[in-house]
Parts: structure tokens; sequence; C-alpha cells
């Protein structure tokens, strides 16, 4: 006879209830955990403090009483597709046939480049999907990425993060989608779709604030207002969650204004839940309940660092369960905590493995196993290819240099990223995240460095190749022979940058912050050393971060910034480098002039800018936000309001004509920008309001309408509350938020309203 909870005919939430109503104390206990097996044979940290929390675990001993959720069943070493699938499967099964209720876990797993284990796509770092300024084709991927995931038994995907970027020094700053809210909201709602759409829960990170740390250390406070708090790091998430359907949210490691996120009830529970609706789980990132204790000092036992969390809102601790295991039981058996607490999180999870399937009478997870697994179908790697291209940002062009003629006869191809392909991935992609601590697997899917790709790309031309220095390491004994083949070539390209890692193994990444910007190692040597040889110099990064690239300047023939493009950036640079590809990225983030003059981000107020004679530091950026060359040029003209008076709870069409007026077919990305000229609090100078990426053949033109709800425009004032304000706002469209072509005025009228939860979260367009 079918129990009631295991009848799929059963309305959800009865079959919860009923299943909760036979559940001790430590089966309750056991959804709310988790297990990371084979985690204590990794040779380095995948995750901060592992060293210290991992531990060997008897699986049988572990889910005796059942279990929450898998942790990274194919992230932590490598495994083949299927032979991962059949060990996830015999766990699963073993989790059923041996525990009293048999209930399956929720395996989860990291995804942000890609399904992150061996042999998967590895698609291009955030900060690229954010550079392509093209969310259609984000979702794509994500679909891509989550239908991968189902095909071998996970459920659960920890990504996006939907970070705002504060300090360009940071070193998670390649896996955020950029500085600007509504570019990181509209980008990242897309990833969420794809994912969900494919049947994967999608897990926004990292809820809030963690990136504005102090001084961008990993972890540090963050000492931020509750205003930038709710206009800046909040709205990606709402997004997310309101637009992309997110059923799951991880807590951050920081604390902001002295509150630890992961115990804080105010967020995740009076504003998450209470006030946004939300009826998913939320997570803890990994070891978070138990930094309570360790980091945050807040808590004097395990047990206590348990309680804090759960009655904060956090409902599954990852990715052990050493705070809500017996040392939480313990608490709530003394009534100290109160059980309806742990029944509260045991609903949300249980709902959510309702609606997977996992409570069903007939769930096999044998039937999930495919022993023709392919991670990296052509189909995939063609989306990987062309976010790629889409991502590639020419922020130079002196004179035209780009595309490299056919007649170019020699080339000089330097620098530590032109021969590595493992320079194309980011931190958390497979072979930088996992493999360096499993040496002899090679990389697990096929990318070519850009040396092999740009050799297929121009078969005619001699290159000649030398490294010149290591991404890392302050060695100059090659920078002498780079000179050497500079001076007798026709061009030089050099590509400098990065290389991800983690907790300082890498120059960008999780726990890889930086000092200044400047290029890491001696790599701005070496780029002065070429420049000085006078070969023309294109100079190509690829990074995690932007650098500042001011000295370089009307120097360099070309720069061109590409952020970790993934197993096809080797043939999508080696494309703009030809012409073959014209380029169509965007940034999303400012390119500083000098290492030690960290600018504001772009959205920043008056006092935020050129600061006007009263301080001798110019934060004015090398390359601005939004900025981004083309082989191609575009022309903009006939802005047309719908109306310029409209009242404050209003909506008005925004429209003008862009003309492609050169021999090439291309895509430019027409931004929308507004600005409040007096308001009650100062404003940014200019904020993204809308975006469309345009395609345009030689000589055609379209007409790109933007539908700008007044809510857009809304801000939180000094009471709190999110406010419309009556007066004048300026209209402005461009090319980037520096190269503004048409500018309009719109007038707001009647009574200041209050922008509540409920109110407009994007800017349609529709493209005629």
């Amino acid at each position: 006879m079918t129990t009631p909870w295991a009848d799929p005919a059963c309305p959800r939430d009865a079959r919860v209830e009923a299943l909760l109503a036979e559940m001790t104390l430590e089966e309750k206990l056991a959804q709310l955990g988790s297990a990371w097996p084979g985690v204590e044979h990794v040779s380095g940290n995948v995750a901060p403090m592992q060293d210290v929390f991992s531990r060997h675990i008897d699986f049988a001993d572990a889910g005796k009483n059942g279990l929450g959720h898998l942790t990274r069943p194919f992230g932590t070493k490598p495994v083949e597709p299927a032979e991962g699938a059949r060990r996830l499967a015999a766990t699963q099964r073993e989790l059923m046939d041996t525990t009293r209720l048999g209930i399956p876990a929720i395996a989860h797993e990291e995804c942000l480049t890609g399904f992150t284990t061996h042999h998967a796509t590895v698609f291009p770092t955030a900060l690229a999907w954010a550079a392509a300024f093209d969310p259609a084709l984000v979702e794509r991927m994500a679909r891509a990425i989550g239908t991968s995931m189902r095909r071998v038994g996970v459920h659960q995907g920890l990504s996006p993060v939907l970070d705002v970027v504060r300090d360009y020094r940071w070193g998670r700053v390649e896996e955020t989608l950029g500085e600007d809210p509504y570019l990181v909201a509209t980008t990242g709602t897309a990833y969420v779709r794809g994912l969900e759409s494919a049947g994967i829960i999608a897990t926004l990170k990292h809820f809030a604030g963690y990136s504005a740390s102090k001084g961008a250390r990993n972890h540090a406070p963050v000492s931020m207002g509750p205003r930038e708090f709710a206009d800046v790091i909040l709205p990606p998430f709402e997004t997310a969650l309101r637009e992309g359907g997110a059923r799951s949210v991880m807590n951050s490691y920081a604390d902001v204004d002295g509150v630890p996120a992961g115990a804080d009830a105010a967020l995740l529970t009076g504003l998450l839940r209470e006030e946004w609706g939300f009826e998913g789980t939320v997570v803890s990132d990994y070891w978070s309940v138990a930094f309570l204790r360790t980091m945050h000092r807040i808590a004097a036992t395990d047990g206590e660092a348990g309680a804090r969390a759960l009655a904060a809102g956090i409902d599954v601790e990852l990715p052990d369960t050493l705070c809500y295991g017996e040392p939480l039981a313990e608490l709530v058996r003394s009534g100290a905590v109160p059980e309806e607490l742990v029944d509260r999180a045991v609903r949300r999870v249980l709902r959510q493995k309702a609606d997977l399937g996992l409570l069903d009478a007939g769930y096999a997870p044998e039937a999930d196993v495919d022993e023709r697994i392919d991670l990296d179908p052509p189909a995939h790697r063609a989306l990987a290819r062309e976010l790629a291209e889409h991502s590639v940002v020419l922020l130079d062009n002196q004179g035209g240099l780009l595309p490299l003629a056919a007649e170019v006869a020699s080339i000089a191809l330097v620098g530590p990223c032109a021969n590595d392909p493992n320079a194309f991935f980011g931190c958390y992609s497979f072979p930088n995240h996992v493999l360096p601590h499993h040496p002899g697997y090679g990389n697990g899917v096929e990318a070519l460095p850009l040396l092999d790709a740009l050799a297929l790309e121009l078969p005619a031309a001699r290159i000649a190749y030398e490294q010149g220095c290591p991404v890392k390491e302050a060695d100059r004994s090659g920078i002498e022979a780079a000179v050497a083949e500079a001076a007798r070539a026709d061009v030089c390209v050099a590509v400098v940058g990065d290389l991800a890692g983690l907790f300082g193994r890498g120059t960008s990444g999780e726990g890889c912050d930086v000092e200044d910007l400047a290029l890491p190692g001696v790599q701005d040597e070496l780029v002065e050393a070429l420049l000085a040889t006078g070969t023309p110099l294109v100079l190509v990064v690829v990074s995690g971060r932007p650098y500042a690239l001011g000295a370089y300047a009307g120097r360099a023939a070309a720069i061109v910034q590409a952020f970790f493009p993934g197993e096809e950036g080797g043939p999508a640079l080696a494309g703009v480098l030809s012409g073959r590809v014209t380029p169509s990225g965007k940034l999303p983030v400012q390119v500083p002039r000098s290492p030690g003059g960290h600018p504001s981000t772009y959205l920043h107020a008056p006092l935020g800018g050129n600061s006007q004679g009263v301080s001798n530091l110019d934060p004015t950026p090398a390359y601005p936000f939004g900025h981004g060359l083309s082989y191609t040029e575009f022309a903009y003209s006939a802005l047309a309001l719908s109306a310029e008076t409209i009242p404050t709870d209003g909506e008005v069409e925004i429209g003008c004509l862009v003309r492609n007026t050169g021999a090439r077919h291309a895509a430019e990305v027409v931004q929308l920008y507004t600005a409040d000229p007096v308001a009650r609090l100062p404003r940014p100078v200019v904020q993204l309001t809308g975006f469309a990426r345009v395609e345009l053949a030689p000589g055609q033109e379209r007409r790109v309408t933007f539908r700008l709800h007044t809510d857009r425009l809304a801000y939180t004032g000094l009471d709190l509350r999110r406010v419309v304000e009556p007066g004048e706002i300026t209209v402005l469209v461009g090319a980037s938020s520096a190269d503004i072509r048409l500018t309009g005025t719109l007038h707001l009228t009647g009574p200041e309203r209050e922008a509540g939860h409920d109110r407009v979260l994007g800017t349609p367009v529709v493209l005629g």
C-alpha cells in the first residue's frame, strides 16, 4: 500500500504534512543536513576552510536517518559521466533501501561556468556573459547546462552569483555580472530561467552584500548604508525570484553593519519571505553556519550556531552537517530551540523534494543513468563559441590596425596567456577548480590556446611565440627573448592577464584578492618593453577583473579585453583579431587608468566623479562602463518620446533609430540611461535603465523602442521607502555611459508615490 506522502495524486502540501507527522526529531534534522562523501581525499581546498572542517564520512552512519542534500558527487574529483551517474544512483538507492522512510537526497553541484565536472563544457565566466549584453543567449546556455546536470541525476545548481561589483580588487569579480544592478538583474534572471526550465533548482548567491567587503578582501565586513543596500545590492535578487522563478537562495558569508547574513532574520525571513513572498529553500554557503561560531564569534557552540541560523531562516546546512545534527537536536530536546522552527525548515525541503518527484512511490534513481552521456556535445560547444564571440570587447583600435590585414607576414605572439588554454577558464571551471589537485587527467575538454587558434585563423602568417614572463611570478628572464621576436615582427600580439584559481593559488578567483589593479607579476614590465620596440602592439587582456590600462591607451595600436571566455575562447579571440568576428562586447565594469587610482563604479553620485579641483586624484576611468568598439560605425538619430510629461505612476516609450553606416554585419548594444538632475538625495550621475543588442546588416537601420515605467526611476528615500518623485528626468541614449548620442527630457507630475515590491522591474524593448 502506498503511503500518503508517496502518492503523487495527493496534493503536495498534504503529502508533506503526512510525512512530517511521521518523522522523529532525528529524521527531521537529517533533512536539514548534508554530506560530502570523498572530500577528505581532496588534497587542496575547493571551499573556504575545507581543510579545517572536512571529515571522513561514514555514509551508512551519516545517512542513517535520511539526508537532505548530497554535496558535489561529480564536482569533487574526476569521474566519467556514466560512472558518476551510476555512483549517484547507487547512493540514492542506498538511502531509499536502508532508511526507515526511504527518502532520496537532493544532489547539488556548482555550475557557474557550466556543470563543474570532468568532460563538461566550460562556458565563459559570468563577467563575460554580462559583457555580451545578450540575456537570451545566456538563457540558452543555462538551459544547456541544466540539461547536462539532469541527465546524470543532479537536482540543484549553486548559481548564479548576483553580487554587484563594488571594488575590482575583490577576487570574485570574475563570478559576477558586473557593476550595474539592472545588468546583473537582467542577465542573472535569464540564467535562472534557463536553468529552471531544464528542471534544475537555481540558487541565488550570495544573499546579500558579499561583494561590498572592506578593502575588497574576501569575507571581510561590509559597511554599507540601507539605501545603497536596497538600491544596488538587493534588486538583482528580487528580480531573479519574481521574474526568473529561482527556487533557492544561498546566504552570504559577510556581515553587513555588524550582522552576519547567516543569522539575520530580518534579511532571510522578514525581507525574503514576508515581504518578497519567497517559498523556496535557503541553503547555507559552505560551512557558513559553523562560521557563526568560528569566524563571526556570535555563538559559543555548534549547536548555538545552528540555532541562530535556523531561527534566521537557513533551511539546509551545506556542505556537511556540523551544526544541524546532534548539537541542534540537544537544544531542541531541552526546549531551548522550538521544534516548530525545525518543522518550518523541513516543510520547505520536503516540498522541494516533492516537486522534484523524489517522494513519489515510483521514483527510481537508476533511470537517470545513461551510458552514452556526452557532457560537451557539439551544440554546447557552439553555444560556448557564440557567447565567447559576443563577449570580446574591443577597447581601442588606433588607426584601425585591427582586424589584422591578410598581408601581415609575421606576428610575434607574446605573453603568459598566449599558449595556455586554462587562461580562458574561470575559477569555478573544473580544470581550474578541481583538476590542480588531480594531476594527470588533462582538462577533460578540448580547448585551443590562442597560439594554435591564431595559426589556424591566419595560416599564411609566420607566428613566433615567446612567453615573456609567467602570470604571477616575478620572473623577467624571458622578456629579452620576447622583445627580440617583437622587434623582428610586423605586429606583436601580447596576451596578458590572469590564471584563475582559489585561495591565492591564482591571480583571480575566490580568495584571490589584490592590493592594486596593476597586471599581475611583471606583466606591465613586459608590455612596456614590447612597446619600446616600436612594433605595432595589439594588447589582449584575458582576465577575471579589469586591470589598469590607462598607461597603454593611445600607445598600444589596439587593446582587446576578454573576461575568461571559456573552452572556445581561443577561436573566438583569433576570430576577432583576424576580422572573421566583428567585436560587439561592451564593458560590464570600468577599466581603471592607474593601478592605485581605483575609480568609483560608474554608478556614483556627483561626489564620486571628477573631483573638480578639491582633490588631486582623478577617478575617471580609462574606458567607461558600456564601452566597446566595433569594426563598423553606428549612427543614432530621431530620438522620440511618446510623451514629454507623464504622471509619477505612468509609462513612456523612448525610441530612436540606429543605422549601421559601415560595410560589415555587426551588432550594436543600444544603451538607455536616465539621470535625475535635482532630487532630495544625491542620485547617480547616470544609471543604466535599459539596453538592446541589435543585429544590423551594412546600411541597415532599425528603430529601438524602450518602454519605461516610472517604477524604474524609484529610489530609496530618507525614510527608507522606495519612492518616485515628481520633477525632471534626463533621458540619454548612446553607445556607452560616456558616449551619449541622444538626449531628451521627461517631466514627472503629480504626487510623490511609493513603489512597493509589486513594482515594475524591467524595461521591455521592441525592435522595429
